[in-house]
Protein backbone atom coordinates (compact mmCIF):
# COMPACT_ATOMS: atom_id res chain seq x y z
CA UNK A 1 0.00 0.00 0.00
CA UNK A 2 1.41 3.39 -0.98
CA UNK A 3 1.46 6.13 1.60
CA UNK A 4 0.30 9.75 1.48
CA UNK A 5 1.66 12.47 3.77
CA UNK A 6 -0.56 15.48 4.45
CA UNK A 7 0.87 18.35 6.47
CA UNK A 8 -1.42 20.31 8.78
CA UNK A 9 -3.95 17.52 8.53
CA UNK A 10 -5.57 17.39 11.95
CA UNK A 11 -8.59 19.49 10.98
CA UNK A 12 -10.28 21.53 8.26
CA UNK A 13 -9.21 21.04 4.66
CA UNK A 14 -6.27 18.86 5.73
CA UNK A 15 -8.52 16.43 7.57
CA UNK A 16 -10.89 16.21 4.61
CA UNK A 17 -7.94 15.49 2.31
CA UNK A 18 -6.71 12.76 4.66
CA UNK A 19 -10.10 11.05 4.56
CA UNK A 20 -10.36 11.33 0.78
CA UNK A 21 -6.91 9.84 0.21
CA UNK A 22 -7.62 7.04 2.68
CA UNK A 23 -10.79 6.22 0.76
CA UNK A 24 -8.67 6.13 -2.41
CA UNK A 25 -6.59 3.36 -0.86
CA UNK A 26 -3.57 5.17 0.54
CA UNK A 27 -2.22 4.71 4.03
CA UNK A 28 -2.42 8.28 5.31
CA UNK A 29 0.24 9.97 7.43
CA UNK A 30 -1.58 12.69 9.36
CA UNK A 31 0.85 15.45 10.27
CA UNK A 32 -0.02 17.82 13.11
CA UNK A 33 1.83 20.56 14.95
CA UNK A 34 -0.13 21.16 18.14
CA UNK A 35 -3.34 19.12 17.94
CA UNK A 36 -2.41 15.50 18.84
CA UNK A 37 -5.87 14.66 20.14
CA UNK A 38 -7.54 15.87 16.94
CA UNK A 39 -5.04 13.93 14.84
CA UNK A 40 -5.73 10.77 16.84
CA UNK A 41 -9.49 11.22 16.44
CA UNK A 42 -9.05 11.69 12.69
CA UNK A 43 -7.02 8.48 12.43
CA UNK A 44 -9.70 6.64 14.41
CA UNK A 45 -12.38 8.01 12.10
CA UNK A 46 -10.42 6.86 9.04
CA UNK A 47 -10.02 3.41 10.59
CA UNK A 48 -13.75 3.22 11.28
CA UNK A 49 -14.34 3.70 7.55
CA UNK A 50 -11.95 0.90 6.65
CA UNK A 51 -8.85 2.98 5.96
CA UNK A 52 -5.51 3.20 7.72
CA UNK A 53 -3.74 6.25 9.10
CA UNK A 54 -0.87 7.23 11.38
CA UNK A 55 -0.49 10.53 13.26
CA UNK A 56 2.97 12.12 13.10
CA UNK A 57 3.76 15.34 14.95
CA UNK A 58 6.23 17.96 13.74
CA UNK A 59 6.28 21.66 13.00
CA UNK A 60 6.94 22.13 9.28
CA UNK A 61 8.98 25.25 10.10
CA UNK A 62 11.47 23.23 12.16
CA UNK A 63 13.87 21.72 9.62
CA UNK A 64 15.61 19.49 12.16
CA UNK A 65 12.34 18.05 13.45
CA UNK A 66 11.00 17.54 9.93
CA UNK A 67 14.11 15.69 8.78
CA UNK A 68 14.10 13.45 11.86
CA UNK A 69 10.43 12.57 11.29
CA UNK A 70 10.87 11.95 7.58
CA UNK A 71 13.99 9.88 8.10
CA UNK A 72 11.98 7.57 10.34
CA UNK A 73 9.06 7.46 7.90
CA UNK A 74 11.34 6.62 4.98
CA UNK A 75 12.58 3.49 6.76
CA UNK A 76 9.24 1.89 5.90
CA UNK A 77 9.49 -0.12 2.66
CA UNK A 78 6.13 1.22 1.49
CA UNK A 79 6.80 4.40 -0.50
CA UNK A 80 5.43 7.85 0.19
CA UNK A 81 3.95 8.42 -3.25
CA UNK A 82 1.72 11.38 -2.44
CA UNK A 83 2.71 14.56 -0.61
CA UNK A 84 0.15 17.26 0.16
CA UNK A 85 1.68 20.46 1.51
CA UNK A 86 -1.37 21.79 3.30
CA UNK A 87 0.04 23.40 6.47
CA UNK A 88 -0.75 27.10 6.63
CA UNK A 89 -0.86 29.91 9.14
CA UNK A 90 -2.75 33.21 9.19
CA UNK A 91 -2.37 36.36 11.25
CA UNK A 92 -4.42 38.97 9.38
CA UNK A 93 -3.43 42.58 9.90
CA UNK A 94 -2.95 45.79 7.93
CA UNK A 95 0.57 45.81 6.53
CA UNK A 96 1.88 48.71 8.67
CA UNK A 97 0.76 46.79 11.76
CA UNK A 98 2.24 43.40 10.89
CA UNK A 99 4.97 42.57 13.43
CA UNK A 100 7.96 40.71 12.09
CA UNK A 101 7.09 37.69 14.24
CA UNK A 102 3.78 37.31 12.35
CA UNK A 103 5.41 37.89 8.96
CA UNK A 104 8.00 35.26 9.83
CA UNK A 105 5.50 32.68 11.12
CA UNK A 106 3.16 33.04 8.13
CA UNK A 107 5.80 32.96 5.40
CA UNK A 108 7.92 30.25 7.01
CA UNK A 109 4.98 27.91 7.53
CA UNK A 110 4.09 28.02 3.83
CA UNK A 111 7.45 28.44 2.12
CA UNK A 112 10.00 26.96 4.52
CA UNK A 113 7.43 24.26 5.24
CA UNK A 114 7.22 23.43 1.53
CA UNK A 115 11.01 23.16 1.29
CA UNK A 116 11.56 21.32 4.55
CA UNK A 117 9.02 18.59 3.81
CA UNK A 118 9.29 18.29 0.02
CA UNK A 119 13.06 18.34 -0.46
CA UNK A 120 13.81 15.10 1.44
CA UNK A 121 11.00 13.26 -0.35
CA UNK A 122 11.90 14.23 -3.92
CA UNK A 123 14.85 11.91 -4.48
CA UNK A 124 12.98 8.81 -3.27
CA UNK A 125 10.25 9.73 -5.77
CA UNK A 126 12.87 10.30 -8.49
CA UNK A 127 14.40 6.88 -7.87
CA UNK A 128 10.96 5.26 -8.20
CA UNK A 129 10.10 7.48 -11.17
CA UNK A 130 6.71 8.23 -9.68
CA UNK A 131 5.14 10.74 -7.33
CA UNK A 132 2.37 13.24 -6.73
CA UNK A 133 3.16 16.56 -5.03
CA UNK A 134 0.14 18.77 -4.37
CA UNK A 135 0.52 22.18 -2.77
CA UNK A 136 -2.44 23.94 -1.17
CA UNK A 137 -2.25 27.61 -2.04
CA UNK A 138 -5.04 30.21 -1.68
CA UNK A 139 -7.06 32.63 -3.74
CA UNK A 140 -5.23 35.33 -1.76
CA UNK A 141 -2.06 34.30 -3.58
CA UNK A 142 -3.76 35.06 -6.90
CA UNK A 143 -5.92 38.12 -6.21
CA UNK A 144 -4.39 39.49 -3.01
CA UNK A 145 -6.51 40.41 -0.02
CA UNK A 146 -6.68 43.21 2.52
CA UNK A 147 -4.84 42.38 5.69
CA UNK A 148 -3.08 39.40 4.13
CA UNK A 149 0.03 40.81 2.49
CA UNK A 150 2.22 38.22 4.21
CA UNK A 151 -0.19 35.33 3.61
CA UNK A 152 -0.78 36.31 -0.03
CA UNK A 153 2.95 36.63 -0.66
CA UNK A 154 3.60 33.18 0.78
CA UNK A 155 0.78 31.51 -1.13
CA UNK A 156 1.80 33.20 -4.39
CA UNK A 157 5.33 31.97 -3.80
CA UNK A 158 3.99 28.45 -3.40
CA UNK A 159 2.36 28.65 -6.82
CA UNK A 160 5.65 29.80 -8.37
CA UNK A 161 7.49 26.96 -6.62
CA UNK A 162 4.91 24.52 -7.96
CA UNK A 163 5.44 25.63 -11.54
CA UNK A 164 9.23 25.56 -11.25
CA UNK A 165 9.45 22.17 -9.56
CA UNK A 166 7.06 20.62 -12.08
CA UNK A 167 9.53 21.46 -14.85
CA UNK A 168 12.33 19.72 -12.97
CA UNK A 169 10.43 16.55 -12.16
CA UNK A 170 8.21 15.96 -15.17
CA UNK A 171 10.65 13.62 -16.93
CA UNK A 172 10.60 11.42 -13.84
CA UNK A 173 6.81 10.96 -14.04
CA UNK A 174 6.34 13.10 -10.93
CA UNK A 175 3.54 15.64 -11.15
CA UNK A 176 3.50 18.85 -9.13
CA UNK A 177 0.33 20.90 -8.91
CA UNK A 178 -1.23 23.57 -6.73
CA UNK A 179 -4.82 23.64 -5.56
CA UNK A 180 -6.05 27.19 -5.00
CA UNK A 181 -9.14 27.28 -2.76
CA UNK A 182 -11.38 30.30 -2.47
CA UNK A 183 -13.63 30.80 0.54
CA UNK A 184 -14.07 27.41 2.19
CA UNK A 185 -16.35 26.73 5.14
CA UNK A 186 -13.73 26.09 7.85
CA UNK A 187 -12.69 27.64 11.16
CA UNK A 188 -10.62 30.21 9.25
CA UNK A 189 -13.83 32.03 8.35
CA UNK A 190 -15.14 32.32 11.90
CA UNK A 191 -16.22 35.89 12.56
CA UNK A 192 -16.09 36.86 8.88
CA UNK A 193 -18.99 38.88 7.41
CA UNK A 194 -20.50 35.95 5.55
CA UNK A 195 -23.51 37.85 4.15
CA UNK A 196 -21.19 40.26 2.37
CA UNK A 197 -18.84 37.49 1.31
CA UNK A 198 -21.66 35.51 -0.34
CA UNK A 199 -22.48 38.45 -2.60
CA UNK A 200 -19.02 38.20 -4.15
CA UNK A 201 -19.27 34.51 -5.06
CA UNK A 202 -21.10 33.76 -8.33
CA UNK A 203 -22.25 30.36 -7.03
CA UNK A 204 -23.64 32.08 -3.94
CA UNK A 205 -22.18 29.78 -1.29
CA UNK A 206 -19.00 28.82 0.50
CA UNK A 207 -17.00 25.86 -0.69
CA UNK A 208 -16.80 22.70 1.38
CA UNK A 209 -13.56 21.13 2.56
CA UNK A 210 -14.69 17.85 0.99
CA UNK A 211 -14.87 19.52 -2.42
CA UNK A 212 -11.25 20.61 -2.12
CA UNK A 213 -10.33 17.13 -0.93
CA UNK A 214 -11.99 15.51 -3.95
CA UNK A 215 -9.89 17.67 -6.27
CA UNK A 216 -6.72 16.73 -4.38
CA UNK A 217 -7.64 13.04 -4.55
CA UNK A 218 -8.10 13.32 -8.31
CA UNK A 219 -4.71 15.01 -8.74
CA UNK A 220 -3.16 12.25 -6.63
CA UNK A 221 -4.63 9.55 -8.85
CA UNK A 222 -3.41 7.88 -12.03
CA UNK A 223 -6.18 9.68 -13.91
CA UNK A 224 -4.29 12.98 -13.45
CA UNK A 225 -1.03 11.71 -14.96
CA UNK A 226 -0.98 14.40 -17.68
CA UNK A 227 -1.67 17.32 -15.35
CA UNK A 228 1.38 19.08 -13.92
CA UNK A 229 2.57 22.61 -13.23
CA UNK A 230 -1.00 23.84 -12.79
CA UNK A 231 -2.60 26.12 -10.22
CA UNK A 232 -6.21 24.94 -10.17
CA UNK A 233 -8.77 27.26 -8.64
CA UNK A 234 -11.74 25.96 -6.66
CA UNK A 235 -13.59 29.10 -5.67
CA UNK A 236 -17.19 29.15 -6.94
CA UNK A 237 -16.26 31.61 -9.68
CA UNK A 238 -14.77 34.22 -7.33
CA UNK A 239 -11.62 34.50 -9.47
Amino acid sequence: MSRALITGASRGIGAAIAKALARAGHHVIVNFRSQPAEAERLCESIASEGGTATPVGFDVRDRTAVHAALEALLQDPEPIEVLVNNAGYTRDNAFPSIPFADWDAVTRTTLDGFYNVTQPLVMPMVRRRYGRIINISSISGVTGNRGQTHYAAAKAGLIAATKSLSKELGKRRITVNAVVPGLIDTDMLKGAPLDEIMKQIPLGRLGQAEEVADLVAFLASAKAAYITGQAIGINGGLA
